[in-house]
């Protein structure tokens, strides 16, 4: 990938990695992914903006074959797939200087060999001058680390985001230009990567609409050139709201605990309850914390194993309990054969969610009519709980 000019004298860099299928030997990338650097020249100094993944270190130095110096390498986040690279850039340019926040040099010491001395760090709202192009730093803390910041560029008013509005897509668009398959790969990337720090993400957003923008570039994805869409997006993932809608996730052993769910999933849909069905075993983990950006209610699945959930419904408790969705209820239904405590372990592992756990349906071997009752009745006691809180049938 060539240098590619978005503004006078502002140019995206970085790399496209077409084939990556897993980051951070943890997350899904079904659509590969970008790593977005930029390169701004003032009249004065010239500033890069972000690096790339160390896997492609090359590919950043050889779009900087011919630029003749670099005053500044900003680093908005000291993960390495952003961060990687700044060793090679600091070999090419000597005299470069890291800008950063306080926290972040720390970080970055501690991530990569970079002297102490090759850092300046920056305030919040404090400015820098490149001659013609004024950066102003914006941090963002938990945006999806501690350290994290943004760089604003008042000419050109344009939002250098790093993670913040990312999406793991890769693609030739320069903008966002289908913008349908962006938001999916942008919500993605929220669920499985902001979404824990919804709380904070709501008073950095008050941050960033504070400035007038036309461009939001992030470090993962296209850029945004109508950048209100996406920051609506954000809005309502982030805003308390959530839909009149259930996530069913579930693993069976031997046909029981399936035959429960599909049960639950036909007697929630008759009731107008939109439901999400996933099969653990084989399911994306990216799609099933898609859908629990938003829904109101979580179902676990589970046969016994040795006197405890399934080890996949353990996982499927721990994801939630990392991501920290905004759920409001949840349950567990499932089959066993002599004995079990499934319900319990599975309540014990969710002490992040603020859920109200609703009876859960367990029944020992096949289940039978008084079981199909009973999550009859489980499927009523959710919508009830949705018209609660304000969530009428189909509504959102």
């Amino acid at each position: 990938m060539k240098q590619r000019k978005i503004r006078e004298d502002v140019f995206l860099l970085g790399a496209v990695d077409w084939d990556r299928r897993l980051f951070d030997a943890l997350i899904p990338l079904p659509d590969g992914t970008s790593y977005n650097a930029y390169l701004i020249r003032g009249r004065e100094k010239t500033a890069l903006v972000d690096s790339v993944d160390p896997s492609q270190t090359g590919v950043l130095m050889r779009q900087l074959e011919e630029v003749d110096r670099v005053d500044y390498v900003i680093s908005h986040h000291a993960e390495q797939d952003h961060s990687g690279a700044i060793p090679a850039v600091l070999t090419r340019y000597p005299d470069a200087r890291v800008i950063a926040t306080p926290q972040a040099k720390g970080m970055l010491t501690d991530l990569l060999p970079i002297g102490q001395d090759k850092f300046v760090t920056v305030a919040d709202g404090e400015t820098l001058t490149l001659g013609g192009k004024t950066l102003e730093f914006v941090h963002t803390p938990w945006v999806h680390w501690p350290e994290t910041m943004c760089t604003y560029l008042r000419e050109d008013r344009i939002l250098f985001s790093c993670d913040f509005f990312g999406s793991h897509l890769a693609t030739t668009d320069l903008y966002a230009r289908d913008e349908a398959r962006v938001a999916e790969a942008a919500k993605r990337y929220y669920a499985e990567i902001m979404m824990p720090f919804r709380k904070v993400i709501q008073r950095n957003l008050d941050k960033i609409e504070g400035r007038p923008l036309d461009l939001i570039a992030p470090s993962h994805g296209p850029i945004y050139d109508r950048p209100t869409w996406i920051i609506e997006a954000y809005r309502d993932w982030v805003a308390d709201a959530v839909r009149n809608a259930a996530v069913v996730a579930y693993v069976s052993m031997h046909g029981s605990t399936e035959a429960m769910v599909r049960y639950l999933v036909d007697s929630l849909a008759e009731r107008g309850v939109e439901v999400h069905q996933f099969s653990l075993p084989v399911t994306d983990l990216g799609r099933l914390a898609i859908a629990l950006v938003d829904a109101a209610t979580l179902v676990l699945g589970a046969p016994t194993v040795l006197a405890g959930p399934h080890p996949h419904a353990f996982l499927a408790a721990a994801l939630a309990n990392a991501l920290r969705p905004k759920l409001r209820y949840a349950s567990l239904v499932g089959s066993y054969g002599w004995s079990t405590r499934a319900a319990e372990q599975v309540v014990g592992m969710l002490p992040n969610l603020k859920v109200e756990i609703l009876s859960p349906v367990l029944c020992q071997g096949y289940p039978r009519d008084r079981d199909f009752l009973a999550l009859a009745g489980l499927a009523e006691a959710i919508l009830q709980k949705h018209r609660s809180i304000g969530l009428g049938e189909g509504s959102i």
